[in-house]
């Protein structure tokens, strides 16, 4: 049971990174919203989670980058002046 628990959320997360992607190409997500970051870092860390059970380095690593990258994202929208809109 433990195993299909641990599998649901790896590719939860999975959905979400290539979710994220894949609006990405269809130009329905804008890469520097929060929309397009918190999928990226939700993801990774659905990931993380999966690969703390079922273990593997490479794939471990490169959810930490990711995780950073969308931590980068997410800082600097918030820093971002506040866009103005049309009157």
């Amino acid at each position: 049971m433990q195993s299909i628990l641990v599998d649901l959320v790896g590719l939860s997360g999975t959905a979400l990174v290539v979710g994220a992607f894949f609006l990405l190409q269809l130009e329905r997500l804008n890469p520097k919203k929060l929309t397009y970051n918190l999928m990226n870092l939700s993801g990774a860390i659905l990931l993380l989670i999966s690969l703390c059970i079922n273990f593997n380095l490479a794939s471990f690593i490169i959810e930490l980058f990711w995780i950073g990258a969308s931590v980068v994202g997410i800082v600097r929208y918030f820093k971002r002046e506040p866009e103005m809109s049309p009157s």
